[in-house]
């Protein structure tokens, strides 16, 4: 509970933490924008062949007779004639000439821009035997968000959150900017690659940064806001898309704010909490110094000393420098469960969350409709989940939501076609769930993970209440404590106290935390 008192001394949620939690949560606004935009900016027209380019398209009848129908009368969007076919329509009115020999679209589509006038998919043809890279440019701005995890989540506990937000907002803002002028769609897929990976950058740096500047009782508030204004960014998606349907100046417009975000992030305090451990004692007394002054808390600020935060943080100055690392989380069995069963919960949420919300054409509605909807239905799932996270804690939320959540999806999947009410109805149902379990999921692994590697559901710890472990032993420790209350078998608890006596000797010749302070001053 040390650095929690000393957060509470300094002003607890006061002027600094508000205001600093606004201006860190407000890029995600757009970051739903980015997570989604392709629903919009790679929709898929209603389209069939071109005939070839001596065609007298103005001559009545001239089109139809190149055009074989589907079973349901309308224009194949994958083939047409090799020779006009002009004979008498079928008898049942669906066909023109189902004898006619066919081939592929040899000379491009032509497609209905009614209601999307330019998309990714019709400048650059991206149907029939070319359909399956539209869907190649948002698997790689997913891969670009798992190698943004994994990367940028390294360098934020090696770096600090700060410079790597500051990193992050730049290069959304360029790559979103040069994906919107990309020449051709190879370049629009690496810069939509490199988005990827800066906003998953952003949204687990802003969920770092805000935790670790809060006091235990409002984190889960802060979570819960964070989740809520990723909701609100779905209605201004719909919004903006619906406004401006051409996808350049769409994707420009969802870009060129994180310019904005980039210049006002050189004003952001570093997390003194991440400062301690990493060593640098100087560095948190003149963070904790300023917060306390712009809390108007001078006099707390001013009573704050090297002395005073050597005695405050004794355990995480000892043992932190020395397991700052993110092998520790296959090396700890407690970091290494940890590690297994959070990652078994983020590719469950991801991959169902994902699934449902970016197919939004195939629920046979308007797509700026789904959109609202599914922004919609955010919202009081949210509410409850904010609930049940401060009544019964993390893990029964977790757990109740993704249940919940694999429930509306196994139902959906044996619900006929035609049932097109009663499926969405479903999807709506289990993306909120989905959306709940994705907010109490950010905030369980920022509680769960230690300081030094936070940025990398039944049996994973409770947390509520509890302070953010600084250190690897700290998650060890708790850990112990909780298989204690379980009831462990002899050669575990055997087996753990002769690996904590073996640590408490490796302490007992580690360098005075007092002479190693007053070194590094020195420096």
């Amino acid at each position: 509970m040390a650095f929690n008192d000393l957060l509470l001394q300094v002003g607890g949620a006061g002027r600094f933490q508000q205001i600093q939690v606004t201006l860190v949560v407000l890029p995600l606004l757009l970051m739903a924008s980015h997570n989604t935009l392709q629903n919009f900016t790679a929709a898929v027209p209603t389209h069939h062949c071109r005939p070839p380019a001596d065609t007298n398209l103005s001559k009545d009848g001239e089109l139809d007779a190149w055009l074989p129908r589907d079973g349901q009368g309308r224009p194949e969007s994958c083939l047409r004639f090799t020779s006009p076919q002009r004979g008498l329509p079928f008898p049942n009115g669906t066909e023109t000439n189902g004898t006619g020999a066919t081939e592929p679209c040899a000379h491009g589509w032509i497609y209905d821009n009614s209601t999307f006038p330019s998309t990714i998919v019709m400048e650059w043809d991206l149907v029939c035997s070319r359909r399956a890279l539209r869907q190649l440019a948002q698997s790689l701005y997913m891969v670009g968000v798992l190698l943004g995890a994994m990367i940028f989540g390294h360098l934020a506990d090696r770096l600090g959150r700060r410079k790597v937000l500051i990193l992050n907002y730049l290069q959304t803002a360029v790559s979103g900017t040069c994906a919107a002028f990309a020449p051709n769609f190879p370049v629009y897929c690496a810069f939509r690659l490199l988005s990827g990976m800066s906003l998953a950058g952003i949204s687990l740096n802003c969920m770092t940064l805000n935790v670790e500047w809060m006091p235990i009782h409002t984190r889960a508030c802060v979570g819960t806001l964070i989740g809520y204004v990723y909701s609100l960014g779905q209605f201004l998606l719909a919004g903006v898309a619906y406004a401006v349907p051409r996808w350049r100046y769409l994707q420009l417009l969802v870009s060129v704010p994180f310019f904005a975000f980039f210049i006002y992030s050189w004003f952001f305090i570093e997390s003194a909490r991440w400062y301690s451990s990493s060593g640098r004692l100087d560095l948190t007394l003149k963070a904790l110094q300023r917060v306390a002054w712009i809390n108007g808390k001078r006099e707390e600020g001013a009573s704050l000393s090297m002395e005073v935060l050597r005695a405050s943080l004794q355990k995480e100055l000892t043992l932190g420098k020395g397991q700052a690392s993110a092998v520790e989380l296959l090396r700890c069995p407690a970091l290494r469960r940890l590690f297994l069963c959070l990652s078994m919960l983020w590719f469950a949420t991801s991959f169902a969350y994902y699934g449902l919300v970016m197919d939004l054409q195939g629920f046979g509605v308007s797509i700026y409709l789904i959109q609202v909807i599914f922004g919609a239905v955010d919202l009081p799932a949210k509410l409850v989940g904010f609930l049940v996270i401060n009544s019964m804690g993390r893990r029964p939320a977790q757990m109740a939501s993704l249940l919940l959540a694999g429930v509306c999806i196994l139902i959906n999947g044996v619900v006929p076609q035609d049932q097109s009410i009663v499926r969405t109805s479903l999807a709506v149902l289990g993306k909120g769930c989905l959306a709940a379990s994705f907010n109490c999921i950010f905030l369980y692994t920022g509680e769960l993970y230690p300081t030094v590697i936070r940025a990398a559901t039944a049996f994973l710890p409770e947390t509520l209440g509890q302070p953010l472990p600084d250190t690897v032993q700290d998650v060890e420790d708790r850990w112990a404590s909780t298989q204690r209350q379980q009831g462990l078998s002899p050669g575990h608890t055997s087996r753990l106290g002769g690996k904590r006596r073996q640590q408490r000797q490796e302490r007992k010749q580690m360098v005075p935390l007092q002479a190693s302070a007053q070194a590094k001053d020195g420096l």
